[in-house]
């Protein structure tokens, strides 16, 4: 539960989350009282009108539950423009996915104009809600599409994505793994374990964890299953990743004994995934050892992952920063405290990840990944 107690929402909004809290109830009750907590972060996340990312309320920047690295500034895109145009052969696209508030999306067109670089710009986005929102922002000429092309050419951009996909959630024992699913007890919801089956079971046996007594974490087949898609469509280019989150054998430590759930409401973060479902994002931290497996299985090459503070700084953001004139505090100090949260390791810098994955690319290695290259601890 909270810790402190959490802001209350309006009528309107606890009456959307109740018209869910009903859904998940009816769904509970063609299902033996018990459903995966996959499942249930799929209905709370995306349930059509209901879910997080498939309402009207807010939910970037200082009026939503978090800001995205996006929202701070242009810094991001403008440095992240260097690398993608090194990328861009002729007729290549850029494909973002999830694209939130459209904030990347329109300073990185605008950035790599800026380059010289023009390519088409897609943005597959499931929530028709958040779409709406983009195409209100992008001023750039771009195309929303609903499903992958196949033998796409170009860049593939995922920010913070898979750290929203669901996610299994598991306790190992010395007796065995049990999964941890959603029920209702006493009219509320709450946690219900039961013996891990099947590819869930196989997952977590394979996972690197030491079991003494309980051991509490989660694992995302449908991040894996994502990989495996994008895959199949990528003739050539490159899927560049950015999420929080570590390498298997740090995201299975032993003292991180409680795993990586967070929850998401107005600007605070809590470990409470049955509060008001439906107001509230909900995220596990994303295992870069299992894309780069699912990578590896599907005949992408893992071109190089590394901390967002590095990424960056190989991408040349000292550099952009040091462009500006910092006697005119009023454009330089906003871009200074952009940086600082981008690079700082107590913020984004270290925290946050990211990976890239290609076929077919000769200019390896990547700008982003010239220094302090973690590959090989994934």
């Amino acid at each position: 539960m909270p810790v402190e107690p959490l802001p209350q929402p309006d009528a309107a909004a606890r009456a959307a989350s109740a018209a869910l809290l009903e859904r998940i109830a009816q769904a509970l009750g063609r299902s033996d009282n018990w459903m995966s907590f996959a499942r249930y972060m799929e209905l709370v996340l995306h349930a059509p009108g209901l879910g997080y990312y498939a309402s009207g309320q807010a939910k970037f920047g200082a009026a939503g539950d978090f800001v995205t690295a996006p929202e701070l500034g242009t810094l991001l895109a403008r440095t992240l423009a260097r690398q993608v145009a090194e990328l861009l052969g002729p007729g290549d696209a850029v494909l973002e996915f999830g694209a939130g508030s459209g904030a990347l999306a329109d300073a990185l067109t605008e950035a790599l104009a800026a380059r010289g670089a023009h390519p088409e710009y897609l943005i597959l986005e499931p929530s028709a809600e958040l779409a709406e929102r983009q195409r209100a922002r992008v001023r750039a000429p771009a195309r929303w599409i609903d499903a992958l092309p196949d033998g796409f050419r170009g860049v593939m951009i995922a920010n913070e994505v898979l750290d929203a996909m669901p996610a299994h959630a598991l306790t190992w024992t010395p007796q065995g793994v049990l999964e941890r699913g959603v029920c209702i007890n006493e009219a509320q919801l709450a946690w219900c374990e039961r013996p891990a089956t099947g590819a869930v079971l196989a997952a977590a046996q394979a996972l690197p964890v030491e079991v003494d007594e309980r051991y509490e974490s989660e694992l995302s087949l449908a991040a894996r299953a994502w990989v495996r898609t994008l895959a199949g469509h990528l003739a050539r280019g490159v899927i560049l990743v950015i999420d929080y989150g570590f390498p298997a054998r740090e995201y299975y430590h032993p003292q991180r004994s409680s795993g990586t759930l967070m929850c998401h409401y107005r600007h605070r973060a809590h470990g409470d995934p049955f509060f008001l479902p439906g107001l509230q994002d909900i995220t596990t931290h994303v295992d870069f050892s299992a894309l780069a497996q699912a990578a590896d299985e599907t005949g992408l090459e893992v071109l190089g992952y590394t901390g967002q503070a590095q990424f960056l700084i190989n991408c040349g953001i000292t550099d952009l920063l040091g462009e500006e004139d910092a006697a005119d505090v009023r454009r330089y100090a906003p871009l200074a405290a952009e940086a600082q949260t981008l690079l700082s390791p107590t913020e984004m810098g270290e925290l946050f990840k990211v990976i890239a994955f290609g076929r077919r690319i000769d200019a390896a290695p990547l700008r982003g990944f010239t220094s302090g290259d973690r590959s090989h601890t994934l």
